[in-house]
């Protein structure tokens, strides 16, 4: 006898039928909240940005100058562009990392244009001037970026090609004639007598691709084959080629280029996603047993290794204080932050020129003064908010490219945060590497928000295909 109560074949394709066109009906509708979520938080980010542009022209000026708060409006209409060209080709996108990046942008113009004005630079000369024009420049890449890579995946058939163009971006500096020495390091390529570029920062997104790339095609030898000691799996001497290259790469950045923050920034990008891409805790002992042994031969052979750390560790010591590039930058910038204290001396209101470099490498200061402890942290917050929303997008991504690509990405900027904020508190040895988005410098623009645009069109990738 037929059960009453069983439903039929009928019923249960009308439920069926039914929850389909309730799936399809949200994902519809997903889009368009996304999308109105993030204009709602640009304006709250546009309001940020403009509100401590006016303040520390009220506090530095006790009047308001319109012409700088109408070029920061342009690029305004162009974060609205980004976010319109978003709601065209990438509906689905993370709603989060443009409204996080435009403020922190915001904020490092508003500290440059200060500084700019308790040195007296004016006019187009003036380094928040430069700061703007390379903002513009850096949103239309990232524009274009959006409209014309639709499928990340493509990415993935260049490796080879990103490689290339990598080691060619690390070569540049050392052409002569082409390459600029700035502060001791040779990581500056001069375009004419004005325009200079440091392709370094470029060359860490053709390397993440290219890691990323190569690694999904030899995760299984990297990860699957080797012996075991004390527990931990170690991959095949013949296995260890890639890491190798990446080591001594970043060993010839540090003695041809003289720049410690960028070798550091290369090999610690490789470390991390060649772990995520076998879960080996092997890869990471032989990396931070490389990076002691290439830390502890750099310190006995070359001179200007030994100054940096020990400026670090005697930064207060009379004679390391006075000496010619000892620490007076790092003990300046320790002093502007506790002069900042918790709640900072206001927009406009402290002296964050009188230490060296305040409006690039030492832009964190400079805020900390500023805006004081808060401040600080909220930076931070935001930055923690970027790279965890980078990395929520790899794990949850659909293949391996894709985990690879978008962990890498995100954790380069969560790195380079770390290495500057740790060299300024003197947590760790002074580097020179930029803040992204802060500090003045159109290369580190550039890289970064176009950085920002591939991890928007990996999100839109990731939700379009149900998983997020």
């Amino acid at each position: 006898m037929t059960d009453r109560t069983a439903p039929t074949a009928l019923q249960t394709g009308i439920v069926q039928l039914r929850d389909v066109t309730e799936a399809i009906k949200v994902r519809i509708r997903n889009p368009a909240k996304l999308r109105n979520l993030e204009l709602f938080l640009l304006v709250i980010a546009w309001v940020l940005a403009g509100g401590a542009m006016v303040l520390v022209q009220l506090g530095a000026l006790q009047r308001v100058d319109m012409m700088p708060l109408q070029l920061a409006g342009l690029l305004g209409l162009l974060t609205l562009a980004l976010h319109i060209a978003l709601r065209v080709v990438a509906r689905e996108a993370d709603a989060i990392i443009l409204p996080v990046v435009t403020v922190l942008n915001g904020l490092g113009i508003a500290m440059i244009y200060r500084i700019d004005i308790a040195e007296g630079a004016t006019g187009w000369d003036a380094a928040s001037m430069r700061q703007i024009a390379w903002t513009g420049i850096a949103l239309l890449i990232a524009i274009a970026t959006i409209v014309v890579i639709r499928n990340h995946r493509v990415l993935a058939r260049y490796r080879f090609l990103a490689m290339a163009a990598a080691i060619i971006l690390l070569v540049l500096p050392l052409v002569p004639g082409l390459g600029r020495t700035i502060n001791g390091a040779t990581v500056w390529i001069g375009l004419g007598s004005v325009l200079s570029l440091q392709p370094g920062e470029l060359a860490k997104i053709a390397l993440a691709i290219f890691f990323a790339g190569y690694l999904m095609t030899a995760r299984d030898s990297l990860s699957v084959v080797g012996r075991k000691v004390l527990g931990i799996r170690f991959p095949r001497v013949r296995d260890l080629g890639p890491i190798l290259i990446v080591w001594a790469m970043c060993l010839l950045v540090l003695v041809f280029q003289r720049d410690l923050g960028t070798s550091l920034l290369y090999f610690g990008l490789f470390l991390v996603m060649i772990y995520v891409a076998t879960g080996r805790r092997s890869w990471m002992v032989i990396g931070l047993g490389l990076v002691a042994l290439g830390g502890i031969a750099a310190y006995f052979a070359l001179g200007y290794v030994q100054r940096r750390i020990g400026a670090w560790i005697h930064a207060f010591d009379p004679s390391v204080y006075d000496a010619q590039g000892g620490s007076y930058q790092i003990v300046q910038g320790v002093f502007g932050m506790a002069h900042g204290g918790l709640l900072g001396t206001g927009l406009g209101l402290g002296r964050p020129d009188i230490t060296p470099y305040a409006n690039s490498d030492y832009i964190i200061p400079s805020l900390g003064e500023e805006l004081g402890l808060v401040g600080i942290f909220a930076i931070l917050g935001l930055y923690l908010i970027l790279v965890s929303r980078g990395i929520r997008i790899g794990f949850q991504g659909p293949d391996d490219f894709t985990k690879l690509l978008a962990v890498g990405l995100a954790f380069t900027i969560g790195l380079q945060v770390f290495i500057v904020v740790g060299g300024v508190t003197r947590l760790i040895p002074l580097t020179g590497l930029t803040t992204p988005f802060l500090a003045a410098g159109g290369s580190s623009l550039l890289a970064n928000w176009l950085i920002v645009a591939l991890l928007l069109r990996l999100s839109d990738s990731v939700r379009g295909r149900g998983i997020a």
